[in-house]
């Protein structure tokens, strides 16, 4: 029976599910189908594996050729099938062997010299592939990326015929083992590079302790983007469970992955000019948008007012769930958005509300218009809420008398207090949830008075009571105490100012 069955991986999110890909060749009128739902680049794939085949010195069958992509309902992107495709075809016609073709996977989009091309989400590819114990056989310039997934068995390849060598024996891919891949380079900014700012490094610190959102509210020229900028020098670098969930949404972004910085959580920073898919993906074929390439670091967005109120608000739910589904007619796709939020705004729309100068001629109501921009909702999804204020010339140009602390130094307390918490409930204190809450983070007698206090006077909601809470387990953990004291607490407080109604 001239029928070959040769395994490859579809894309479906940050998954990569199993595609069968069937191959018959029986006597006919010479034609070549594929079915199983396949868009318009995989139906395109029949000339570009023509091309390779004959390239390659086979000889493509003259025959009615039917090629079915399992399962149907799936839909099939992209020229990653190429290689599986021309696979399948020489060895339904038995030019190579069939049976050898079960114990691999194989990936790759081919060129008409027969030639192997990368593709995107090598890395989902090559997880999945582990997990079904079988060998992966892909291009070369997707070998890099696919070695993250340890335990994985690769076979990285050039061309069609280098494939067809091995699985016919003649001549043996070798596996990749790749030399160590994560470069340490020297970050080339500082936070020592800012002059004065204490209380706002101080605040920068505690976020990064504990992953807390946060939104800066200062005149332009203040340091707020030069301050967000700097955060990634201070936040620890990500677990190898972490990186790899990072990666894989990187991976399967037009973005591509960088597997030198693997390890490094992303800082995104998307201009405010940004449309509601461009945050959180979507697409006819969805694709992750920047919350999900921020996973597990850090969405910087400057100048916040100016972004679209609608596009703002779709921010809300991942905030509170760590993940985003986009919904199609046809489909459906999950990806997980577990970004820490650095926002930054001015007072006023002239932006010198309070300058000294007196230069703001902005109305309360130009100012109330202006900021009522951002929702009650989303400004209560946000930890803390800080004043970034002109430095003195003085300063600016002598620096602080005390001197300014490096990111290293700053970090070290950081990674201190973050492993903390997670040997006490194994994450940042800004994921706990409801019930740790309530048993990670007590209050003496009098911690809860100033607490409820704080709540009547200002009318917090009690979504802003939890967040006190874990940001003041934060604070507690810099300073290396079990018990949040009153302290801690009221330094929280201190950091709710945009919620107030008075």
């Amino acid at each position: 029976m001239s029928l070959a069955i040769v395994y490859s991986r579809g894309r479906s999110g940050i998954d990569a599910p199993l595609v069968t890909v069937e191959v018959h060749v029986t006597n006919g009128l010479p034609s070549l189908s594929i079915v199983g739902l396949p868009e318009t680049a995989v139906k395109e794939s029949k000339d570009r594996v023509r091309g390779a085949i004959i390239n390659s010195h086979f000889e493509f069958p003259i025959q009615r050729i039917t090629i079915n992509l399992a399962p149907a309902d799936l839909p099939k992107e992209g020229g990653r099938f190429d290689l599986a495709i021309a696979l399948g075809i020489l060895a339904a016609s038995e030019q190579i062997p069939k049976k050898q073709l079960e114990l691999y996977e194989c990936v790759g989009e081919l060129s008409l010299s027969g030639a192997l091309r990368p593709i995107l989400g090598a890395l989902p590819v090559a997880i999945h592939s582990r997990d079904a114990h079988r060998t992966l056989i892909l291009p070369v310039d997707n070998a890099n990326e696919a070695a993250l997934v340890k335990q994985a068995v690769l076979l990285p390849a050039g061309s069609l015929l280098e494939v067809c060598a091995h699985v016919g024996g003649q001549k043996t891919l070798l596996s990749y083992t790749p030399e160590s891949i994560i470069k340490e380079t020297e970050a080339s900014v500082d936070f020592s590079d800012v002059q004065g700012q204490f209380h706002v490094k101080r605040a920068f610190e505690i976020a990064a302790a504990g992953a807390h959102n946060l939104l800066m509210l200062g005149p332009p020229g203040t340091g707020k983007s030069m301050l967000a900028s700097r955060l990634p020098t201070i936040v620890p670098e990500l677990s190898e469970q972490q990186a790899q969930e990072t990666a894989a949404i990187a991976s399967i972004s037009d973005k591509g992955l960088d597997v030198s910085q693997w390890l490094k959580p992303p800082f995104r920073s998307p201009h405010h000019t940004a449309s509601a898919a461009a945050l959180v993906g979507g697409g006819s074929n969805p694709k992750p948008g920047e919350i999900s390439l921020a996973h597990n670091g850090t969405l910087f967005l400057d100048e916040l007012p100016e972004f679209d109120r609608k596009v703002l608000e779709v921010l809300r739910e991942p905030l509170e769930t760590g993940h985003i589904t986009i919904s199609r007619a046809s489909r459906q796709e999950d990806f997980p958005a577990k970004f820490q939020l650095i926002a930054a705004m001015n007072p006023c729309p002239c932006g010198y509300q309070g300058d000294p100068s007196g230069r703001c001629h902005c109305s309360a109501e130009q100012v109330a218009k202006y900021r009522a921009k951002i929702s009650g909702p989303l400004l209560d999804r946000i930890d803390m809420h800080l004043e970034v204020p002109r430095v003195s010339h003085e300063v600016l140009r002598k620096g602080s008398p005390e001197g300014e602390e490096t990111s290293a130094k700053i970090r070290a307390r950081v990674v201190k207090a973050r492993n903390i918490a997670l040997a006490r409930c194994g994450k940042a204190n800004s994921a706990l949830t409801a019930v740790e809450v309530k048993k990670y983070c007590s209050l003496s007698e009098q911690g809860h008075q100033i607490l409820e206090q704080a709540m009547d006077q200002f009318g917090l909601s009690h979504r802003a009571y939890h967040r006190i809470l874990k940001l003041a387990r934060s604070i507690a953990d810099l300073a290396g105490s079990k018990q949040i004291e009153i302290p801690h607490l009221s330094e929280a407080i201190g950091y709710r100012k945009l919620d107030r109604n008075k």
